[in-house]
């Protein structure tokens, strides 16, 4: 991994990326799923439906949700994998793991989902555990994100599948130029508005600017060692889905 990396437009020290991240999520926390709203005029609820449905997870099944956030996914594959199958709701960052599991445990999902604070580059569990891995809006802010890919394929069982829902990069040029309209214009003031914290929301829009388009991310994938990957573009490319399997 390089000395330096990416906070936003910021090159910082590596070692400084997690805690710098970490700040902006123990911000907005208590905001996660206002943040969500405001930045995809609620339409993230839709793509991770649709994720859910492209992820082919079945009753009995084991999942890992990473940056599990508050807990939406988990919740959902919770409810899908039954009693025979369990959830990982996983998340480095403390405060949004707290939010996570307090709103599971209110809505009486605990009898198949544990709980880890975790690190994607670093995932504390045996190889050939998992049937599925999500990764939703969570890689963008991952300091190496090969080494996270590696550390996925490892916990993942032979023919396990890993899906990763990304803001991604606009296949129109007037549709990118609204979206960064919106990003760097709207955005930030809505942050500042609604969460009095607008340099959390300029983080998160120039992190999406530097997260890796889908055909970099798609090679990212086949590099770290997944088969079958490919990308679904959801409006009209803000966002994509890539899905890779472990040989």
């Amino acid at each position: 991994m390089s000395d330096k990396t990416h906070f936003g437009y910021k090159t910082v020290n590596a070692e400084e990326k997690a805690g710098k991240v970490a700040e902006v999520f123990h911000s907005v926390a208590g905001n996660y799923d206002l943040m969500n709203d405001l930045m995809s005029a609620g339409i993230h609820r839709l793509w991770k439906r649709v994720a859910i449905e492209m992820s082919g997870v079945r009753r009995g099944n084991a999942v890992l949700d990473i940056a599990g956030g508050t807990g939406d996914l988990a919740a959902k594959f919770a409810r899908i994998v039954g009693p025979e199958g369990n959830v990982v709701l996983a998340d480095i960052n403390e405060s949004m793991l707290r939010v996570g599991r307090d709103r599971l445990i209110d809505r009486g999902i605990t009898s198949n989902v544990r709980f880890s604070q975790a690190d994607a580059q670093y995932l504390p569990f045996p190889d050939n555990t998992f049937d599925l891995i999500t990764i939703a809006f969570g890689l963008r802010n991952v300091t190496d994100k090969e080494m996270a890919l590696r550390s996925m394929l490892s916990v993942l069982k032979p023919g396990g599948k890993l899906l990763i829902l990304e803001f991604s990069k606009p296949n129109n040029p007037l549709l990118s130029k609204l979206y960064d309209g919106y990003s760097f214009n709207v955005l930030p003031k809505l942050g500042k508005l609604f969460a009095n914290d607008a340099e959390s929301y300029q983080y998160l829009a120039e992190s999406i600017r530097m997260h890796p388009d889908q055909q970099r991310l798609l090679g990212m994938m086949d590099a770290a060692g997944f088969a079958n990957t490919d990308f679904h573009n959801m409006t009209g490319g803000i966002v994509a889905l890539h899905r890779g399997v472990k040989p």
